[in-house]
């Protein structure tokens, strides 16, 4: 890949990747971070990137370096800390996007990237497959039980409206 080649997809898709990480993860500036560690670590591999494929790395690329964040925070969590509010429902109707997000919050990592990738960013099953280095029939099972999931919850918010 060429630095005009880089520059393009940096113009291209930085946008994208930083809105995939961002509703994963949900804080701006660990985005930011994780967009910009793909891109340099894009440039560091750009003599063996293809240009025609720099989306798929940089999906990739992203997605394992917001995992890897993801995984580090874990060990890092003080339970003693954690506010259980966060974890009950007690508020009243906020709009079709709160619920979304709301039921978005209570998938597992997994199931909320292949649902953001196939249903936020119209990746097809084969191309989410590649970014989440999972099997075709993996991700179509996890998309299925995310939005059963999803489907579950938004139905208890339904009797509760």
């Amino acid at each position: 890949m060429k630095l005009e080649e880089y520059n393009i997809s940096v113009d291209q898709h930085s946008d994208g990747v930083f809105r995939f990480i961002l509703k994963n993860i949900k804080d701006e500036d660990k985005a930011r971070d994780i967009v910009q560690d793909s891109f340099e670590k894009l440039w560091r591999n750009v003599e063996n990137v293809n240009f025609l494929k720099v989306k798929s790395y940089l999906y990739t690329t992203a997605y394992r370096t917001m995992i890897d964040l993801i995984r580090r925070e874990k060990r890092k969590e003080d339970f003693d800390q954690v506010d259980v509010s966060i974890y009950s429902h007690s508020q009243h109707y906020t709009g079709l996007k709160e619920i979304l997000d709301q039921a978005l919050e209570r998938l597992s990592d997994i199931q909320r990237s292949v649902v953001l990738l196939r249903d936020y960013e119209g990746y097809n099953y084969q191309e989410i497959a590649e970014i989440t280095e999972l099997s075709e029939s993996q991700v179509k099972v996890y998309i299925y039980r995310a939005r059963k999931k999803m489907k579950d919850y938004i139905g208890q918010m339904e009797s509760v409206i």
